[in-house]
C-alpha cells in the first residue's frame, strides 16, 4: 500500500510525487463515481490494459464471502478482442494460405470464447486500493465523498509470496460520513487431501489476534452440502442443470471440517431446470414442450415439429376415437372415463411415478383429443384435418361428447353449441387450427396442475387466479403456464427426492407463486427455504461438504473485522490456474479422503483522522 510521507521534511520531489498520487486518486474516484451513477453495467477500459466492471458481488464466490449480493466494482486485466475485422490478427492471416487462414481464424475464435477473467499484478492491485482509500479520505481529498463508493475488488495474479488472488476495499460509514476503509486480502492454495497440511482452528485464531489484538473473539462455522444435482458414476461427473444445496451456519466451532450440529440454521438453495429425465415431471415436460412448439410457431411463423410418439397417423387416431364414441352405448359420464385406447396411449409413455402424481381420471373429450394429437401431429395440415373431422362430426350430430363445465377453448364452445344444433362456421385456414389446438392444451394442462396443487392442499384457487386467467392473450397464457410448470418441477423434486414435509412444501409453493407473479420465467433463479437440519440429516451427515468455512471475528458493527478459512471442492477463484493432482475441476468423487482447495481471507481497518 502506498503511504504518504509526513509533511515535515518534504522535498520538491516528495511534493511532486504526492501531488501526482492525489491527482491520480481524484481521477480514479471520478471514474468510479460516473460508473456508479450510470444505469449501464458496461465495462470501462482504463489505460488500455485494465477494465472496471460494475456487477453484483454474489456472482463471485470469493467476493461473496464479504459483500454478499451488493453491487461492487471489479478491476481486472482487459482482454482484447482477437478476431475483429481489420486488426493485426486478420492482417497476419491474410498472408497465409486459405486453409491455414481458416485454421488461424478458428483458433482465434476458440481463444476468444474461452478466455475468462484475467488478473492484474499484485503491485498494480495495491495501487488501485491506495487510490480508492485516498479518494474516500475527506482530509486528503477535496472530492465530495458524501455518497460512498461501492466496494472495490481487484483480481490478483498470486505473484507475491502469500499467493494473493484478490484485494478488496469498502468504505466504513457513520451515518452518511465516510470514517474509514476496510481492506481485504484473499489468498488461495491448490487442492490437497492431506488434512495435516490444512490451517488449524488455533492457527486461525492466532492469526486474527496477531493482526487485531482483540480482547475477545467470536467463531462461526458454515458449510454447504449438495443434496440433489450432478452425480458421479465411476469417477465420471454426469452434469445436471438442477441443484439443491443446503447452507448451514452455527457457532462454537471446535474443529476444522466438523459436521454442522443439529442446532445449526439451515437454508435450502433450490434451482431446478425443467426437463430432467430423473424427474417425475418429465412426461409432463414433454407435453409442455409440444405446447411451447405451437406457441413459438404462432409467434415466429416457423415451427420445428417434435418427433411423433405414435406410429399411427393423427387423422387415423382421430377417426378411431370418433368411431369409438359413435358406437358406445355408455352414458356421457362413462364417455369421459379413459377408454382402452387412452389407457394404452398412457401406459406406453408415462412412468409409474408420474401417474401417481398428475394423472387424472376425468379427462373430457377435448382433453383426450389433445392427448392423441400432441403425440402424433407433425404439420399444420395434420391439425387442420383432425379438427375438420371433429367439427363435421359435431355438425352432423354424430357425437355429443362430454366436456368440463369450465372449459374455455374454442372447440369446447363449439361442442356446447352442438348441444343446441347451432354450430357457427369455423374457417380452418391460416393459424386458426394451431390456435385452437393451443387452447386445448392450455385448458388440459392447467387442470392437471390445479388437480395436483389443490389435491395436495398446497394452495387455493384464489392464489392461482393469476396463472389461470384466460383474459390475457394466448402467448401470455403460455408464459404463465410455463411458470406454473416450473413451480411443480420444484415442488415435486423436493417432495420426491428430499422427502420434505407438508409444511415446508406449502411454504415453498407460496414463495414460488409470489415470485412468479412479478418476475419473468427464470430457471437460474435460486429459491431459498429455511429448514430444520434434522429433516435432512440423513443426506449430509455421512457426506463431504462442497464448501466448509470458519470465521474468527472481533469488534462490532462497522468496526467488525474478520479472518476466515474456506475449504472447497472447487476453486473459489476463476482467474488463476491452481496446481493439483486431480485432472478435473471438481476434485471429489467417491473418494474416502476428499481433497479441498484452501482460501484464506484477511481484513484490516483503516480509520480516517
Amino acid at each position: 500500500m502506498y503511504i504518504l510521507p509526513s509533511v515535515t521534511g518534504y522535498t520538491d520531489h516528495n511534493l511532486a510525487m504526492c501531488s501526482k498520487i492525489i491527482s491520480r486518486a481524484k481521477e480514479f474516484f471520478t471514474i468510479l463515481r460516473s460508473l456508479q451513477d450510470a444505469e449501464s453495467s458496461d465495462p470501462y477500459i482504463y489505460e488500455e490494459e485494465v477494465q472496471i466492471v460494475k456487477m453484483n458481488g454474489d456472482g463471485i464466490p470469493a467476493v461473496n464471502m464479504y459483500c454478499g449480493n451488493q453491487t461492487v466494482f471489479v478491476c481486472e486485466k482487459a482482454v482484447s478482442k482477437i478476431s475483429e475485422p481489420g486488426d493485426e490478427q486478420m492482417t497476419e492471416a491474410s498472408n497465409l494460405s486459405d486453409g491455414d487462414a481458416d485454421d488461424a481464424n478458428d483458433s482465434a475464435h476458440v481463444l476468444q470464447t474461452e478466455m475468462g477473467p484475467q488478473p492484474l499484478s499484485v503491485m498494480k492491485a495495491r495501487q488501485f486500493l491506495s487510490w480508492y482509500t485516498l479518494s474516500q479520505n475527506a482530509s486528503m481529498s477535496a472530492e465530495d465523498t458524501n455518497l460512498p463508493l461501492y466496494p472495490l475488488w481487484v483480481r490478483c495474479d498470486m505473484s507475491d509470496p502469500a499467493g494473493t488472488t484478490w484485494f478488496g476495499a469498502e468504505t466504513v460509514c457513520v451515518g452518511t460520513k465516510v470514517t474509514g476503509v476496510k481492506l481485504y486480502s484473499i489468498t488461495s492454495k491448490g487442492s490437497t487431501a492431506d488434512k495435516q497440511s490444512l490451517t488449524t482452528l488455533e492457527e486461525l485464531k492466532q492469526e486474527h489476534k496477531k493482526r487485531h489484538h482483540p480482547s475477545s473473539v467470536g467463531i462461526k462455522g458454515s458449510a454447504r452440502f449438495s443434496l440433489f444435482g450432478s452425480t458421479v458414476v465411476e469417477n465420471t461427473t454426469i452434469e445436471s442443470q438442477s441443484s439443491v444445496t443446503v447452507d448451514f451456519k452455527w457457532s462454537h466451532v471446535e474443529s476444522i471440517l466438523e459436521t454442522p450440529p443439529l442446532s445449526s440454521t439451515a437454508t435450502l438453495n433450490i434451482k431446478i431446470a425443467s426437463g430432467d429425465m430423473r424427474s417425475p415431471m418429465f412426461e409432463m415436460y414433454r407435453e409442455l414442450e409440444f405446447l411451447l412448439t405451437l406457441a413459438d410457431g404462432l409467434r415466429t411463423g416457423e415451427t420445428e415439429w417434435m418427433e411423433p410418439l405414435e406410429s399411427t397417423s393423427p387423422v387415423n387416431l382421430t377417426k378411431a376415437y370418433l368411431e369409438e364414441l359413435q358406437n358406445t352405448a355408455k352414458t356421457l359420464q362413462d364417455q369421459a372415463a379413459r377408454t382402452p385406447e387412452t389407457s394404452k396411449l398412457k401406459s406406453e409413455t408415462e412412468t409409474p411415478i408420474f401417474n401417481s402424481f398428475l394423472e387424472r381420471g376425468d379427462l373430457d373429450f377435448v382433453e383426450q383429443l389433445w392427448v392423441r394429437m400432441r403425440k402424433s401431429v407433425t404439420s399444420y395440415q395434420d391439425i387442420g384435418d383432425c379438427l375438420k373431422l371433429v367439427i363435421d362430426a359435431l355438425r352432423y350430430g354424430d357425437i355429443k361428447p362430454w366436456i368440463h363445465r369450465d372449459s374455455s377453448s374454442s372447440l369446447s364452445k363449439l361442442i356446447l353449441q352442438s348441444y343446441h344444433q347451432q354450430i357457427e362456421h369455423v374457417s380452418l385456414t391460416g393459424f386458426t387450427p394451431v390456435n385452437m389446438l393451443l387452447e386445448m392444451g392450455l385448458d388440459k394442462m392447467r387442470k392437471d396442475y390445479i388437480n395436483y396443487l389443490i389435491g395436495e392442499e398446497l394452495t387455493t384457487l384464489n392464489h392461482l387466479c393469476f396463472y389461470l386467467s384466460t383474459e390475457v392473450d394466448l402467448q401470455e397464457q403460455v408464459i404463465r403456464l410455463r411458470k406454473l410448470h416450473h413451480l411443480l418441477e420444484i415442488i415435486v423434486t423436493c417432495s420426491t427426492f428430499l422427502g420434505l414435509p407438508y409444511d415446508r412444501l406449502f411454504l415453498l409453493t407460496q414463495l414460488c407463486l409470489q415470485h412468479y407473479r412479478t418476475s419473468p420465467y427464470d430457471e437460474e433463479h435460486e429459491f431459498k427455504l429455511q429448514i430444520k437440519p434434522a429433516l435432512i440429516s440423513h443426506f449430509y451427515q455421512k457426506e463431504h461438504p462442497i464448501l466448509w468455512g470458519v470465521e474468527v471475528s472481533s469488534g462490532h458493527g462497522p468496526r467488525e473485522v474478520r479472518t476466515s478459512l474456506h475449504l472447497s471442492d472447487r476453486p473459489l477463484v476463476d482467474h488463476v490456474i491452481f496446481e493439483t493432482d486431480y485432472p478435473n475441476e471438481t476434485v471429489n468423487g467417491d473418494s474416502e479422503d476428499p481433497a479441498f482447495f484452501s482460501t484464506m481471507a484477511y481484513c484490516s481497518l483503516v480509520n480516517f483522522a
